[in-house]
């Protein structure tokens, strides 16, 4: 372990690099009332944490609006005619409690980082929020869930308790969901977020390279994660961007293994899909490589499929570009390769899937080759790592703004053909198909690259990470080798 310690710490660390501007959150601010026209708006924080793993970090939609980074706050915005007047609620600790945890900033701070917001203490938001009950004003909320993958599992949050009183307190006040309209703010992504998702993209290559250049076998998964982990803090990372994911053999057919725990055998490739956080922005970067330094032919056969099928969805992702015709070409490139590898039937062979589908209306989604490539290839980037983009509403095309991924995977074990509905067509596709799996077994590989779209195009901000198959081998044979600065 020695020597990738000293070849990490030759790297040496980043100097950290401006936040967002105050003035950006109250144009951010500027930006809901202009949508809610009339309106009070209550918008909750991230709770104190109950355990001592780590840290407090803000909810990424509270962050968002006030730039305020510290547990238990709250908003209230009173809009009309399409301008908002702010005030934050905060708590402040007792001297006792700052000694451990450090003090909240006063107003005059909360002023100057928020872009202007007014502030009181928390204990005043309920009489606010009271007094504003009667105003005959409409009552919109801003849930205190950690982005849209969880919206729909909130029934105990601080927020939704609060709003539960207020309406108990008030019989007949409405309180509608401004969620989806701050989702649609965070979509387009400014300069200054744009340089952040970018530093964290880098930051994130650089352990994807650290990891190249350190895999054996005899190491374990958790060796892996902790010279990522490692790189991503070294380069000025604040916490990974989510939970990082290293699966060996087997472990890499799972598509969110995390338990990072078992021993790298020779012979085999390893998922690693990991990345870092940058003042609060996400990257996301997977590649796939292999523990004894190259490729066997089975395992380069996957590999170069998925690859061309990245390529593919690049070559359909830019300004006035659909993400479904990316999503397509993508999975069509699969769908030719996995029958050439004799994995599928044919390219437009179709099964009884083992997963609700309607093969009436969206025949895609039948297709054998969704077997072995079952997620979708592309998800917004930003304060959450699945974060919304322009893309996703509108006319569903990517603009100027946008930040995302392209991750297609193919991954081949003999279970997916057990979960298989027991009827003649899949029994048919799994005979023709079983020994061409038993080949490949075992085989999961994902490839995973971030995305800027730009006036002028499309931009991979992840190119500082190798992705070709001899460009992979070339690296980790550079072994011991200190690790170069972008």
């Amino acid at each position: 372990m020695k020597r990738w310690v000293t070849m990490l710490l030759l790297a040496g660390p980043v100097a950290l690099q401006a936040q967002i501007p105050p003035a950006e959150y109250q144009a951010r601010r500027d930006s809901l009332a202009a949508r809610i026209g009339d309106g009070v708006v209550l918008a909750f924080g991230g709770r104190t944490p109950v355990t001592d793993f780590g840290p407090f970090y803000q909810l990424p939609a509270f962050h968002y609006l006030t730039g305020y980074d510290y547990a238990d706050a709250a908003l209230i915005m009173v809009v009309r005619k399409g301008r908002g007047a702010g005030t934050l609620f905060a708590n402040r600790s007792t001297p006792r409690r700052a000694l451990y945890y450090g003090e909240e900033p006063d107003s005059l701070a909360i002023a100057g980082l928020s872009g202007g917001l007014a502030s009181r203490p928390a204990g005043d938001f309920a009489p606010v929020a009271d007094s504003l009950a009667g105003s005959g004003l409409p009552f919109y909320a801003i849930r205190d869930v950690e982005d849209a993958d969880f919206a729909g599992a909130d029934s105990l949050t601080r927020g939704g308790q609060i709003i539960k009183g207020l309406q108990a307190r008030h019989p007949g006040l409405a309180v509608n969901d401004a969620y989806s309209l701050v989702d649609r703010l965070r979509a387009r992504k400014s300069p200054a977020e744009l340089a952040l998702i970018r530093k964290a993209a880098e930051i994130s290559a650089a352990g994807h390279r650290a990891a190249m250049q350190a895999i054996s076998p005899g190491m374990h998964e958790y060796d892996l994660q902790a010279i990522l982990e490692y790189t991503f803090r070294r380069q000025g990372s604040e916490r990974p961007a989510y939970g990082s994911i290293v699966g060996s053999g087997p472990n890499g057919t799972q598509l969110h293994y995390m338990k990072d725990r078992r021993d790298l055998k020779p012979g085999e490739v390893v998922v690693i899909d990991a990345a870092a956080e940058y003042g609060g922005y996400a990257a996301d970067i997977t590649r796939t490589i292999p523990v004894s330094g190259s490729y066997s032919a089975e395992q380069r056969a996957i590999y170069q499929v998925v690859l061309e099928s990245q390529k593919a969805a690049e070559r359909n992702s830019g300004p006035g570009k659909s993400p479904q015709a990316a999503q397509d070409s993508s999975l069509d490139v699969r769908a030719r390769g996995l029958a050439a590898l004799g994995l599928i039937e044919s390219p437009t062979a179709t099964m009884d899937p083992p997963w609700p589908a309607d093969c009436q209306r969206t025949p895609r989604a039948c297709l054998q080759v969704q077997l072995f490539a079952i997620h979708g290839i592309s998800h917004g980037l930003g304060l959450a790592v699945h974060d919304p983009m322009q893309a996703n509403d509108g006319d569903r095309t990517f603009q100027p703004g946008d930040a995302f991924t392209i991750e297609p995977g193919i991954y081949v074990a003999a279970k997916l053909l057990d979960i298989l509905p027991d009827t003649p067509k899949n029994r048919a596709f799994a005979a023709r198909v079983r020994d061409a799996v038993a080949r490949y077994q075992g085989t999961g590989v994902r490839i995973e690259d971030d995305y800027i779209v730009t006036e002028q195009g499309l931009e991979r901000i992840t190119r500082g990470v190798p992705r070709e198959l001899s460009e992979i081998e070339a690296l980790i044979r550079q072994r011991g080798a200190p690790v170069p600065e972008q």
